[in-house]
């Protein structure tokens, strides 16, 4: 005889339900197992030796300080003590004579008048009364200079010549001093020049205010080569 389930025990007609039961709880783990995170742990590793670090340490240095000065004493003389006080009752009297001051006299007040000292030290460019040569001014001693120049052999072999700019000053007894060369075009030609200038005669002083000053000079000296 043979035996026969019923219908509502047998499981093969419940399969596919069994099926999407078993499919959405493997999901659901899945799901679970990604969201489910362990906890970080972190391991720190501690040096056995460690150096030890030496500090510098900086000496402070302090100053001395000096202590604070005493307080000077000021003497305050009293007005007081200086001034007289006296009431108004009382009569001044003065050693001044009023009868010596006349309204007619003409008072008339003298002035000292001091001279102007002129300084010996700086010469002057300019003056009031401007040195003379030989009765005549720099344009003779310019010609005397002229007719006492003898041209340098030296510059004449090697065909140098031109004009030698100089300054001089007129003392005060006339002597003629501290040449000195502005320009030259070689040191033969203004050796020369300096030579016939040293030799120079005695001028006539300048004069500032009637005072005899000194007084500084420029001339040019020419060397030419005439055919």
């Amino acid at each position: 005889m043979e035996l026969k389930k019923s219908p509502k025990a047998d499981l093969n007609n419940k399969r596919g339900l069994l099926l999407e039961i078993g499919l959405v709880v493997s999901l659901l783990l899945v799901i679970a197992a990604f969201a489910y995170t362990p906890k970080e742990y972190r391991i720190e590793i501690v040096t056995e030796y460690v150096a030890p670090v030496e500090e510098e340490i900086t000496e402070v240095t302090r100053q001395d300080q000096k202590p604070p000065e005493a307080p000077k004493k000021v003497e305050v003389k009293v007005i007081t003590d200086m001034l007289e006080v006296v009431t108004n009752d009382t009569k001044i009297t003065t050693d001044v004579d009023f009868a010596e001051f006349d309204e007619n006299t003409e008072v008339i007040q003298q002035v000292e008048v001091k001279e102007e000292v002129i300084e010996d030290d700086q010469p002057f460019l300019i003056a009031e009364t401007m040195p003379s040569f030989q009765g005549g001014d720099l344009n003779k001693f310019r010609t005397w200079v002229q007719q006492n120049i003898r041209f340098p052999q030296i510059a004449l072999e090697n065909g140098i010549q031109g004009r030698v700019v100089l300054s001089f000053v007129i003392e005060k007894d006339g002597r003629l001093t501290n040449i000195q060369v502005l320009q030259s075009p070689d040191r033969s030609l203004s050796d020369e020049a300096i030579r016939v200038l040293s030799k120079s005669p005695k001028w006539s002083p300048g004069k500032q205010r009637n005072q005899v000053v000194r007084v500084k000079y420029t001339l040019p000296v020419d060397f030419r080569v005439q055919n």
